[in-house]
């Protein structure tokens, strides 16, 4: 599967880059290879879960060999490569872990701390690739994380549209088993609704 220049410049960004997604690792594998994450706390078995394998083509520096590490098994977790606000940059979804590559400088990589990803959706009118999570999202701009919401609900998020610079969409409201509107400022992250209140706190006899 190629990921090449995009056909619709409306709905993805534009890249100087391609990656191959490899059902199997390459017979003769190229002399650059990274694996992501790199050693950090906490994700020392994380190969053992699997891993998402991509051929990548830079503009220029030659191919590499990108062993990207699933976060979860579960099928409805999202795997897949998306272009960037940077048209350097890649982003690799596997298992609904999120990294950002440099694909002129691989060994600079950034792992989202949201885990999981549950979408990730280009909006290139405002320059920005959202990534949504079960209470919250993160928005990637050309010079990194632009911002990240408060908490929008206690489990699950829906996004219902984009007009203009506002997200809409619903979250879950534990206290009354419904989903709750909210609105997402795409300029600063800034939301108002939601469905995420805490319970009021008991008073003390």
């Amino acid at each position: 599967m190629m990921l090449d220049q995009p056909t619709d410049a409306a709905e993805k960004f534009a890249q100087n880059w391609a990656a191959e997604i490899l059902k199997t690792a390459p017979l003769i594998a190229p002399a650059r290879q990274f694996v992501y994450p790199r050693q950090i706390a906490g994700e020392e078995d994380a190969l053992a879960r699997g891993a998402l394998q991509l051929m990548v083509r830079p503009a220029s520096g030659g191919a590499f060999l990108a062993t990207c590490a699933l976060g979860f098994t579960n099928s409805a977790m999202p795997t897949g490569v998306f272009a960037c606000p940077n048209p350097q940059e890649m982003c690799a979804l596997a298992g609904g872990y999120a990294y950002i590559v440099d694909t002129t400088q691989p060994e600079h990589c950034t792992h989202l701390e949201m885990k999981p990803v549950v979408e990730a959706r280009p909006l290139v009118s405002q320059g920005l690739l959202l990534f949504v999570g079960f209470h919250s999202m993160i928005a990637w701009g050309a010079s990194g994380q632009a911002w990240e919401t408060a908490r929008l609900s206690w489990e699950g998020v829906r996004i219902t549209g984009v007009e203009a610079n506002t997200l809409h969409g619903m979250g879950w409201n534990l206290l009354t088993d419904r989903e709750a509107a909210f609105e997402v400022d795409l300029l600063t992250g800034h939301h108002q609704g939601g469905g995420f209140a805490q319970p009021p706190q008991r008073q003390k006899s």
